[in-house]
């Protein structure tokens, strides 16, 4: 990690730019793929498996009986875990539900709205080096509670056409029965057209690498809506000489080992502290399994000396972290001050990791700065507000002469008459 003592603001775009994605590189490998599948169905997805996934598969969909063996392998302590996420996820996620509006503007002028679920839904689970079984609870969850009347979920296998079972059983826990053996930009590909085995979606859900993160972004010019253009995962540590080093080490590893192109930062007012922190990196980065990962991410990354509480504050919103620790003093206090940020974890026992699997907030979070207009997958993700209004005689009477006036004055001659008609109607009624 490099170390910055109290960069001049002019210089945080440059010093916290984050890896850079090969974009043209990227889009003219993902072009061809949505043409091959949008034309060739099943047929192009077969191919892309065998070309990128080195297998054969006799069956696009995951069966029956693949899915009701996945219990019988996995620990029960591991099952148990997954039954208390699940449950955390689902309190959180069904208190965002909320009640349809009703509202009497006026006399006779009723307006409502209420939310109604996307009917068809794509749920991206990656299963190349990390088999995210938790992110099938971050978003079966809030589908399954939204209503979505088809939720289709894709994942890549292992060479020999396997699916890990915890990514089965999971979506078996949270009611999806439909699962692709497909991932990549492919998977995407084929949720955005249909094809004979996939079925068409309204909008897709989900994390991935850099290549699936430009086919979301593709798909978007097809009609088909994507949670997010989320990438590469990232963290923002603010740590003061409240907290505790291996604590923030843990923390800056734990994102750092989703992938080498992740980016985790640490924030702090003391250069002693960040050189205690630096050398709790070392030391537990020994121990991973993924320690080649995490260091190669840990790479792109930095420390940050900013002694002036308001100006790391500043850079905190600048950088609009996915994930944002703060393990200082009145954390409570700071946090108001955040307005960029996927998701605040207060406090030394709000490890990110516990966000990550089972606290009961979402782990789809937006990257890459998009958390300056972006929020966090949530119930609200998975429906759409769909307004009403109802007019009584009596209500196009008080309101009609305006929406004249404001049609005429518009030049929307069309938009008049049709309150002019029926004000006339109404008068005639009358007499």
């Amino acid at each position: 990690m490099k170390l910055l003592v109290n960069p001049s603001p002019e210089k945080w775009q440059k010093h916290l730019a984050r890896p850079a994605m090969q974009t043209k590189k990227i889009k003219k490998i993902i072009k061809p793929i949505f043409e091959k599948v949008a034309r060739t169905g099943d047929k192009a997805l077969r191919k892309f498996a065998q070309e990128y996934d080195h297998v054969q598969l006799d069956s696009l969909l995951v069966s029956q009986e693949e899915m009701q063996a996945a219990a019988a392998q996995l620990s029960p302590e591991l099952i148990k875990a997954i039954a208390l996420a699940k449950s955390n996820i689902e309190k959180f996620h069904a208190a965002q539900a909320t009640p349809d509006l009703v509202v009497e503007v006026m006399p006779g002028v009723t307006c409502s709205r209420k939310s109604v679920p996307i009917q068809r839904v794509g749920l991206y689970i990656p299963g190349g080096t990390a088999p995210l079984f938790s992110t099938v609870l971050m978003l079966g969850v809030p589908a399954q509670l939204a209503g979505c009347r088809e939720v289709v979920l894709c994942t890549p296998t292992n060479r020999k056409g396997e699916i890990h079972p915890a990514i089965l059983y999971t979506a078996q826990l949270v009611g999806i029965t439909k699962v692709v053996k497909i991932g990549g930009a492919q998977a995407i590909a084929a949720l955005t057209f249909g094809t004979e085995s996939v079925p068409k979606v309204d909008k897709i859900f989900g994390p991935g690498n850099q290549y699936v993160t430009a086919a979301k972004q593709e798909a978007t010019k097809y009609g088909v809506a994507i949670d997010m253009p989320a990438g590469p995962s990232e963290v923002l540590v603010y740590a003061d000489e409240t907290a505790i080093p291996a604590f923030v080490a843990a923390d800056l590893l734990s994102q750092a080992e989703h992938g080498v192109d992740s980016q985790v930062v640490l924030v702090t007012p003391s250069e002693k502290f960040a050189q205690k922190v630096l050398a709790e990196i070392i030391g537990q980065l020994e121990t991973l399994p993924r320690k080649e990962i995490a260091a190669k991410a840990l790479a792109n990354s930095c420390a940050v000396i900013l002694e002036d509480q308001a100006t790391a504050i500043a850079l905190i919103n600048e950088y609009a972290p996915e994930h944002l620790i703060l393990a200082v003093k009145k954390e409570e206090e700071v946090a108001k001050q955040i307005h960029s940020a996927g998701s605040v974890f207060l406090g030394n026992y709000s490890p990110e990791a516990a966000g990550d699997y089972a606290s009961g907030t979402n782990h789809t979070l937006p990257t890459s700065g998009y958390a300056r207009n972006y929020s966090g997958v949530s119930l609200d993700s998975f429906v759409k507000k769909i307004t009403y209004q109802k007019i009584s005689p009596k209500g196009l009477k008080a309101l009609g002469p305006a929406v004249e006036m404001l049609a005429a004055n518009e030049q929307l001659d069309a938009h008049k008459q049709a309150v002019s008609i029926r004000l006339e109607h109404l008068k005639r009624i009358k007499k």
